[in-house]
């Protein structure tokens, strides 16, 4: 089954925490602190391999999880680092934050990757924190927060060539006779249902070709199968328009040109201004006077058309030299215009991590901040010397004076993340 877009949730690992310890050595009385780092949590990383060709995997599991980093251990031992946690995604993937919409990362090529989410740093052990006033600090700093968030993955097939127009004209064959590819062909709308993909071998060169499966008036609004299928062409640097010259099923072969062309120009302005070449394909089904009043149309509208017969490959030769002509002629740098594309923060590095945010709760005052619950959750409230750490952060950013402001009095209860302060000017 070709599956082109999941969703899931991933989650950083948390870096591992600082550790509190003294030197306890013979001959050595009241050594000081020697408590080591905790290791980096591991991070979360897309990577794009050429090996896979859809999202299917996705579909069975949905929750990603990377391993947190190991506590810092004594004898200034840092703690082991986790491992990052490596997802494969197909080649032309787009990995996109689900909740802001932005785009990481566009992986264009193998081996290419992004974070998408990026493990907690390691707490710092209890020898940081020794000072000239502090000799014994019996507290060490937490690790770093992990990141938990939800990705979209897009699949949009990477090929040079693709084949468009309506259903039943003939790209599937067109692409089996001039290809190794082998898709399902029928005489029946939407035989095609997922993107093929072959190769096309020519003058001791090659390109990429796509049958992207057929279009219909509607497309762009989601009708058929085109808002599912429309994005595949995006990437190809050069349409092959095939049309029923033929007119077999009744329609105009003229109309069907101008509708599809109008679909693609809805979806995307720049979809509808590549480069596009005519295959008028079932010639042998129409006559010379029909094809020709055809082929003068397309003409002046400014499209080179190549008259096929694509079940007995008579005219895809030239038609194939023509697409790698064009291909030739196509600009190197990929005609979209390039996402703006966002590297994911650690928390830490976020704008906002050393804020504190005051709330006044009528009976009493809160604060909250990145910074503040990481040196919160450092605490240990069971010695003087961290309580005194925690009061000084607080004091230092300027939250007492902004509480004074707000109304603060003797008395008033602060609330610091979950652990309630009778507040007492000393």
């Amino acid at each position: 089954m070709f599956v082109d877009r999941a969703k899931i949730s991933i989650k950083s690992g948390k870096g591992g925490n600082g550790s509190v310890s003294f030197r306890r050595e013979p001959f050595v009385p009241q050594g000081g602190p020697d408590g080591g780092d905790g290791g980096k949590g591991g991070d979360v990383v897309i990577v794009a391999d050429e090996n896979l060709r859809t999202l299917m995997d996705f579909r069975y599991q949905k929750k990603y999880e990377a391993r947190s980093g190991e506590d810092g251990k004594k004898k200034k031992q840092f703690g082991k680092a986790a491992e990052d946690l490596v997802i494969k995604v197909p080649v032309g993937t787009l990995v996109i934050d689900a909740e802001t919409k932005e785009v990481m990362k566009d992986l264009k090529s193998h081996g290419e990757r992004v974070v998408a989410a990026r493990g907690g740093r390691g707490g710092r052990g209890n020898v940081h924190f020794k000072n000239s006033v502090r000799q014994a600090p019996n507290f060490a700093e937490a690790g770093g927060f992990s990141v938990e968030k939800q990705i979209e993955l897009v699949l949009k097939l990477i090929a040079d060539v693709g084949l468009v127009g309506y259903p039943n004209v003939g790209k599937s064959t067109l692409l089996s006779v001039s290809t190794s590819a082998s898709p399902k062909i029928g005489n029946y709308h939407f035989t095609t249902t997922t993107p093929n993909l072959g190769v096309v071998n020519i003058y001791d060169s090659s390109f990429v070709l796509a049958d992207i499966p057929g279009l219909i008036e509607g497309a762009s609004d989601g009708l058929g199968l085109g808002l599912d299928f429309l994005k595949h062409i995006e990437r190809t640097k050069v349409l092959i328009h095939v049309v029923d010259v033929a007119g077999s099923e009744g329609r105009d072969p003229l109309e069907d040109f101008h509708r599809i062309n109008a679909e693609m120009h809805a979806y995307s302005k720049k979809l509808g201004q590549k480069p596009q070449i005519v295959a008028a394909n079932k010639t042998d089904l129409v006559e010379p006077e029909r094809y020709e009043a055809f082929a003068q149309a397309i003409r002046e509208e400014g499209y080179a058309v190549y008259p096929i017969c694509a079940p007995v490959g008579e005219g895809v030769d030239i038609l194939m030299a023509a697409a790698y002509n064009a291909l030739k002629q196509a600009a190197v740098e990929d005609i979209l215009e390039e996402p703006e594309f966002y590297d994911p923060k650690s928390p830490e590095e976020e704008e906002d991590y050393r804020e504190i945010y005051i709330r006044n709760d009528g009976n009493r005052y809160t604060l909250t901040g990145k910074q503040l619950e990481k040196i919160f959750n450092s605490t240990n409230f069971n010695d003087s010397g961290s309580l005194r750490y925690l009061h000084k952060y607080i004091e230092e950013k300027g939250a007492i004076e902004r509480l004074k402001e707000m109304g603060l009095e003797e008395g008033d209860v602060i609330r610091v993340i979950d652990y309630d302060f009778e507040y007492w000017d000393e």
